[in-house]
């Protein structure tokens, strides 16, 4: 019997061997779950698990960049331009997306690196730009951005034009825009930026401001006849000052008659009418008398009344004013003076100046250039010796070229 204890106490030892080393195995196995410290092999060299970070890959670099608006910009103006930059700007190009997906028409300027958009983005819209050039050895050809434009603002300027599509005018008509709200100085030039004018055949011309509210446009010279002028007016989205913005865009097709140009002088007191170069009448006119002398300058017909009633009743009194009807009247400046038949001084007209500045004409006469003339054909009075002022009426040609020019905020 004491020989068999022995034999069991050896049979033990290696069952005890082995919960020995499995009791080590939990222990290097909490030490690995723990989270306080790596054990001493996890280091670099092993390519470990655990904590060990990998180093994050250097962002690809491009050889384009959007550059405005910047990337995930916020409250981007609507008439925002794209700008981008390029290694190889002949063979980039640009593509802008709305949020359905929906692409925005444009004009890409490679030499300035620009994409215009062709009218103002949607408001509170995002945007995404698609930059695509040139390839080279260790960077892409091709980079993206979004932006966000502004929400709708709720002070917005209406504009307006007073001509309208497919209208024919004479060859001294200017164009007329006009702003529900004064347009103040410092913005005037971005304002005349967004305005183009188009004329078939080309001729020189610019914009002229004649009041805070309202822009002229007039040629060098007289339109050339039987032109076709369109223009364009983008100011949805325009800042105009003040926070107020751009309502709306607008455009104008219209053509321009032949040419009708009137000159009446003093002197003899005769109207020589002109068409397309040619005189084809000359007519006795009356004009102011001293005391209510006709303005001498350049005006263009404003408006046509084939019949219409002048009362002066209110501004000069019982003693002073009249009440008279009139025939065949057309308005020459605001300030009334007309030209109109007035039967009551044929006898004297070619010789004596009895009228109150309207330029008198017989009604024969009235008549017959009633039936040709048209809004926007000039008329100019000279050697009354009292000059026309420069807002009474359409005065646009009463002033030189170079005159004209400085009425323009980017002259």
């Amino acid at each position: 019997m004491n020989t068999a204890r022995p034999a069991a106490r050896a049979a033990r030892r290696p069952w005890r061997a082995a919960a020995a080393a499995l009791a080590a195995g939990v222990v290097l196995l909490s030490a690995g779950c723990s989270g306080d410290k790596s054990p001493s092999w996890q280091n670099g060299s092993q390519g470990g698990g655990g904590n060990a970070q990998s180093p994050s890959p250097a962002p690809t670099q491009s050889t384009v960049a959007v550059t405005t608006p910047a990337p995930d910009a916020k409250d981007v103006v609507a008439i925002t331009d794209i700008k981008y930059d390029s290694e190889d700007p002949a063979n980039t190009s640009v593509e802008v997306k709305d949020s359905d997906g929906g692409a925005v028409k444009g004009e890409l300027d490679k030499d300035a690196k620009v994409f215009h958009p062709a009218k103002a983005l949607n408001y509170d819209t995002t945007y995404t730009v698609t930059v695509t050039g040139t390839a080279t050895e260790g960077k892409s050809g091709t980079t993206t951005a979004t932006f966000k434009t502004m929400a709708k603002p709720s002070k917005q300027v209406r504009v307006s034009s007073f001509l309208g599509d497919g209208q024919v005018v004479g060859v001294g008509m200017p164009l007329i825009v006009r702003f529900g709200r004064s347009v103040p100085e410092n913005v005037r030039g971005d304002v005349e930026k967004r305005m183009t004018v188009k004329a078939e055949p080309e001729q020189e011309g610019t914009w002229h401001w004649i009041s805070p509210t309202e822009i002229h446009y007039r040629p060098k010279t007289y339109w050339k006849p039987y032109s076709k002028v369109s223009y364009r007016v983008q100011l949805a989205g325009l800042p105009m000052g003040d926070g107020w913005y751009g309502r709306s865009d607008l455009g104008v097709d219209l053509k321009i008659g032949r040419s009708f140009v009137m000159t009446v002088q003093n002197k003899s007191k005769q109207m020589t009418v002109r068409q397309d170069g040619k005189v084809i009448n000359t007519i006795p006119v009356s004009l102011g008398k001293p005391s209510t002398p006709s303005s001498s300058g350049t005006m263009v017909v404003m408006e046509k009344k084939e019949h219409t009633v002048f009362d002066t009743m209110a501004e000069l009194g019982p003693e002073k004013g009249y009440r008279t009807d009139i025939d065949f009247a057309q308005r020459i400046t605001w300030s009334g003076q007309f030209i109109h038949a007035a039967k009551w001084s044929e006898g004297v007209q070619g010789r004596t100046n009895v009228s109150h500045g309207c330029v008198n004409v017989s009604e024969k006469m009235a008549k017959w250039l009633f039936d040709r003339t048209m809004m926007g054909d000039p008329v100019t009075v000279s050697g009354t010796g009292s000059p026309l002022k420069n807002g009474n009426g359409w005065t646009d040609w009463n002033m030189s070229w170079d005159q004209y020019k400085k009425g323009s905020a980017l002259s």
